[in-house]
């Protein structure tokens, strides 16, 4: 069971969400908060696996909830709910450890499978939307390549590429014909030498570091 909690200040619209959440077996809404100070207490307390947050909220916004959640030990997945799709404070959030970023106007459908992508670690929420929002946002000049890359070896530097593409496991499977297990054992040795939490921060130092 994939625990969820929802973080926004509209009511109507958290109950909206957990209707469609608490409709699939293998999904549950274990809390709720109305701003991101709540949130801290509700994530505390109710331990989920992954929290929607909402970015613009009164007392504590998203970004600022984000961020301490992210400084605890064994954090949940984050994902930002944002109105429209190149938010740049959406691009923070991500830069700072959140997995992703939705619309709230997205389909029930697409809700769905995001949360069970970030969950399962697979793939990266709405790729190209999320390249867009990088290269939207990116900075003018890209860092230095660290050193760490440079400890990759030259199939997990091709495997980087494609996941740096915002391909899942199960695309770069079938175009290097090799087994979904075998790309996620490459992709957990790239995120573990490059120190990054999961794929969305692996498009992240692509962008930032002039390799996407």
């Amino acid at each position: 069971m994939i625990r969820v909690v929802l973080v926004d200040d509209q009511a109507l619209f958290r109950a909206g969400i957990r209707m469609v959440v608490d409709s699939q077996p293998d999904l549950e809404v274990v809390g709720e908060a109305a701003d991101g100070r709540e949130a801290l207490a509700v994530v505390r307390a109710a331990r989920p696996d992954v929290v929607l947050m909402d970015i613009r909220m009164p007392v504590m916004d998203g970004l600022a909830a984000t961020a301490e959640l992210l400084g605890h030990p064994d954090p949940p997945r984050v994902v930002m709910l944002t109105t429209f799709d190149l938010d740049e404070a959406a691009a923070r959030a991500i830069r700072g450890g959140a997995s992703g970023f939705l619309l709230k106007d997205a389909d029930p459908e697409f809700l769905l499978a995001a949360i069970r992508t970030v969950h399962a670690g697979s793939a990266v929420i709405a790729a190209s939307a999320t390249r867009d929002l990088f290269a939207r946002f990116a900075e003018a000049a890209p860092r230095p390549v660290p050193p760490a890359y440079g400890e990759l070896t030259e199939r997990e530097r091709e495997i980087f590429a494609l996941a740096a593409r915002g391909l899942s496991n199960a695309e770069i499977a079938a175009r290097e014909y090799l087994s979904e297990a075998t790309v996620k054992t490459h992709i957990s040795r790239i995120l573990t030498k490059l120190a990054l939490r999961d794929r969305v921060q692996l498009v992240v130092f692509a962008f930032e570091h002039g390799l996407a």
